[in-house]
């Protein structure tokens, strides 16, 4: 079987295999080949990166939204995070030492308190995932706000709900246009496991 390749100028790299490719920074193209878990297995990477991007193209179509990074930071800070559930390989940020979903491993241990991003898991790893986090106690969720009456998921009853949602924060920033003030809504929730945490904020 021949080795799909790729090329790497002016800080991208990008796959050149014809209808299967993909583009990322040369720096995340680095980091990820130097990973514990890829280091001599870059043809495996490879074939990760294009099952990860016709997924992410997919959930985009689906209306799907990364969060920034720095409400992923914002999130991260309420219990220290080390590890993210959720995101691709290619557009997971370098500050969590663990980024996985499922069974996937991108890098790092799948262990240490964690940020899931709900949206971005398939219904089985979502279902995987609240098995693990019925004996986690430091577990952050970001997802996007109900709509009307949809079912209560688990999180929503076990954890706090930490950030207002979209609703909610448009109307605040209509009050502080009136006054001159500015500030950024996010659109979304989050939901806490732990008791008395500091509460997050983004910028």
């Amino acid at each position: 079987m021949d080795e799909t390749k790729s090329i790497t100028t002016e800080g991208l790299t990008t796959c050149l295999d014809p209808g299967r490719g993909w583009t990322i920074t040369s720096g995340g193209w680095n980091f990820l080949k130097k990973q514990e878990c890829w280091e001599g297995h870059e043809q495996a990477l490879i074939t990760t990166f294009q099952k990860e991007t016709k997924r992410t193209e997919e959930l985009v179509k689906a209306g799907y939204r990364s969060p920034t990074w720095a409400v992923l930071r914002a999130l991260q800070q309420i219990h220290s995070a080390t590890r993210i559930e959720g995101e691709a390989a290619m557009s997971a940020p370098p500050f969590f030492q663990s980024v996985g979903r499922g069974d996937l491993l991108s890098w790092g241990e799948k262990e240490g308190p964690t940020v899931v991003i709900w949206e971005s898991l398939s219904e089985q790893e979502k279902k995987s995932w609240l098995e693990e986090a019925s004996t986690m106690h430091d577990w952050v969720v970001w997802c996007k706000s109900k709509k009307g009456a949809e079912e209560i998921r688990s999180f929503e009853l076990s954890g706090k709900e930490i950030f207002p949602n979209h609703d909610e924060a448009k109307s605040k920033e209509k009050k502080n246009q009136k006054t001159g003030a500015k500030r950024r809504h996010i659109t979304g929730r989050a939901y806490d496991i732990g008791h008395g945490g500091s509460k997050a904020t983004s910028k």
